[in-house]
């Protein structure tokens, strides 16, 4: 045996050895979590870990490096914590959860962009026959060639035989296109929409016809963008109208459940007026705005070349799809119009304030959207506003550290609510500000964190 064949059938006998090694100690960390979960304990202890790791170190006589000590026994650590907590999870979800059933054999999507897309890759998930349909023929071949559906030559085609067909098409041609679909369609073939504004589909009065809108999505689509898990825990409103026949509503209802989507019943009027306040108007705003810096950048770049994060995340929604957010601002216009008033009356009292130097009306309005927006986020996460805890990180701009951050938590069983990262410069790199449930959760984020050297406060 030659120098370099004996050196690999050593290195292969101590992995061998190494993988057994491990085995052993995953047995272990398994043992010690029941442990403590009979004991009602804390299961991981960072500062027990992070004393191993510098008792470790301190034991290493070369030629590892500190640092690679540091790193590969972090990432047993993780990587451990993570089989254990996969193990449990996944007899768990096996115990409790239970694909929906298949609500319809039969589907027909007609528009095939982002949400028609999804929708049939959602309903093919579940064993459904899907045909679809665009009047665009590239959509319809990039679509189809996703997957999710057999293409039709002809909207006729494509409701022929059909127990439900989905109308996905923009907001402005839809009651044309629903009223298309309803001719063509059979006595016992349901229809519904998606479109994101429902007066003017309320005037269609038709038993078969079961209004629409899925409150998915994203500011650019297109069918390459879609996925079968889109609606996924998403709420997707209802709006039947008064012809519409109790057995077709409660067909869509357990359409939309099967795709895994929340079914919500409300009608007409009150579906507007929500949206144009919680979606429309957010819309609004956020051009308006985007508008105003570009304003007063014309003549000098400071605006743009100085904007803080707060500008970038407040104009996130600006110059969304002109041609499908146009349709949705023309056709909601009057509702949208009110939202846009109340908020210049709002606008107009802290113009007031400011103006009077009246320091206890800022306050006042700054503490009360304080407590508007912990209400908005204890119906967002389920949780009581005072569980939820902001850890901001400092994070330098190099591959990898999102990843460590995201796989150090996981291993920890330590849930993301939320986050986000708002990028100061290459110099600086970013701040990350997770959002977890629980003081104790906080407190042991911000200990594993400060042990891999980061600035979590």
């Amino acid at each position: 045996m030659s120098d370099l064949q004996s050196l690999r059938a050593e290195i292969e006998t101590l992995d061998k050895q190494l993988l057994e090694t491990l085995n052993r100690r995953l047995e272990l960390v398994a043992a010690v979590r029941r442990h403590k979960d009979e004991a009602g304990e804390r299961w991981i202890d960072p500062e027990r870990e992070a004393e191993l790791l510098k008792t470790l170190a301190a034991a290493n006589q070369g030629p590892l490096s500190e640092r690679g000590v540091r790193s590969l026994f972090s990432a047993i650590l993780d990587v451990l914590k993570q089989e254990v907590a996969a193990e449990r999870s996944g007899r768990s979800e096996k115990e409790t959860t239970a694909a929906p059933a298949r609500a319809v054999d039969r589907l027909a999507i007609v528009g095939t962009g982002l949400v028609g897309t999804s929708i049939a890759l959602a309903a093919r998930r579940g064993g459904a026959t899907v045909r679809g349909f665009d009047g665009d023929k590239a959509t319809l071949e990039r679509a189809a060639a996703l997957g999710s559906f057999s293409a039709a030559s002809s909207l006729a085609e494509t409701v022929a035989d059909a127990e439900l067909v989905v109308v996905a098409v923009p907001v402005g041609a839809a009651p044309a296109v629903v009223r298309e679909v309803l001719a063509a369609a059979g006595p016992e073939t349901v229809v519904t929409d998606v479109a994101s504004t429902k007066r003017a589909l309320a005037a269609i009065e038709d038993a078969r016809f079961v209004p629409g809108h899925p409150v998915a999505g994203g500011a650019t689509g297109g069918p390459a963008r879609a996925a079968a898990d889109l609606f996924d825990a998403a709420t997707w409103f209802l709006t039947p109208t008064p012809a519409s026949a109790a057995k077709n509503v409660e067909l869509v209802e357990r359409f939309v459940a099967s795709l895994g989507a929340r079914p919500v019943r409300t009608d007409v009027e009150a579906h507007d007026r929500l949206l144009a306040l919680t979606s429309h108007l957010p819309h609004a705003l956020a051009n308006v705005l985007m508008l105003r810096v570009a304003e007063a950048a014309e003549a000098d770049d400071a605006p743009f070349a100085f904007a803080g994060a707060s500008l970038r995340e407040m104009t996130r929604l600006a110059g969304a799809n002109a041609a499908i957010w146009s349709d949705i601002f023309l056709e909601n216009a009057d509702e949208i119009a009110t939202a846009i008033g109340g908020f210049r009356s709002t606008l107009d009292e802290l113009e007031v304030a400011l103006q009077a130097g009246d320091r206890a009306a800022v306050e006042r309005s700054i503490a009360a959207a304080a407590t508007a927006r912990e209400r908005l986020e204890s119906f967002a996460y389920r949780t009581e506003p005072a569980q939820l805890n902001r850890i901001r990180v400092r994070v330098p701009d190099r591959p990898g550290v999102l990843a460590r951050i995201t796989q150090i938590l996981g291993a920890a069983g330590i849930n993301i609510e939320d986050f986000e990262l708002r990028h100061v410069s290459p110099e600086y790199g970013g701040v990350l500000v997770i959002l977890v449930a629980g003081a104790e959760n906080a407190a042991q984020t911000r200990e594993l964190l400060r042990r891999e050297g980061l600035a979590a406060a």
